[in-house]
């Protein structure tokens, strides 16, 4: 069996060392990058299953990364980082992260969070055929087997967690999610109050299906019950 294979991206060696320690001891195969620019480039040049990648990094942030990574590939990232304000977050979802922690961090939490990314991902790239089909609205179609999607016969790239969240909601045409429902059914975690990270990615996935454009015709929002999908 092909063993998993974790990108850890940070310019300093230390904590790069660390978190390759703890991914190691959990059977992970870990390459690391040392600045921004190295991670894409190794994400080019190997098969790489989730990301670790620091922000404040030389030659591109990871902000910058992320984007440029983002252009192609769909791997979980998450992003491990000094900078701890809500707003530095938050910023980082909507460029794309999966997944936000902050230094100091606890590596056994860390290595908890990479195993949660891992196995929603594995879970939703199963090979096609395993009782899914493709949904269809609007000119809205997804592809949950290849996990991909297209409006207007234009493709649309969309990270892991808006395509689950977009998947989870066009599943059930009409049906309401609450915004605490959504984060357990596609982090796979405990929701705590105050946590926006669903709002922030439903934005995002509005924005990227055009929907800001046309008044959130697709996804609607239920004030104080959470959303709903409308083909």
């Amino acid at each position: 069996m092909k063993r998993i294979t974790i990108l850890i991206a940070d310019d300093d060696t230390e904590i790069a060392d660390l978190v390759e320690l703890h991914l190691a001891r959990e059977g992970y195969l870990c390459i690391k990058a040392r600045n921004g620019q190295e991670a894409v480039e190794a994400i080019s040049n190997h098969t790489i299953d989730l990301a670790v990648l620091d922000i404040m990094m030389p030659k591109l942030d990871g902000y910058e990364a992320t984007r440029q990574i983002r252009d192609k590939h769909r791997m979980p990232i998450i992003f491990l980082s000094a900078k701890s304000s809500d707003l530095d977050k938050i910023t980082g979802l909507i460029q794309g992260a999966d997944d936000y922690m902050t230094k100091p961090f606890n590596p056994m939490e860390l290595v908890a969070r990479v195993n949660a990314q891992l196995r929603r991902s594995l879970q939703f790239n199963r090979p096609a055929g395993e009782g899914r089909q493709t949904i269809e609205a609007g000119g809205l179609v997804i592809h949950p087997g290849e996990r991909t999607v297209l409006v207007d016969g234009q493709p649309v790239n969309l990270t892991p967690k808006e395509f689950d969240i977009l998947q989870l909601l066009a599943a059930h045409p009409k049906k309401v999610f609450g915004t605490e429902h959504i984060f357990r059914q596609v982090w796979g975690e405990t929701y705590y109050a105050g946590n926006n990270t669903v709002m922030v990615h439903i934005r995002t996935l509005r924005k990227k299906l055009g929907d800001d454009l046309n008044k959130n015709k697709r996804i609607k929002t239920v004030w104080g019950v959470g959303y709903s999908f409308h083909g």
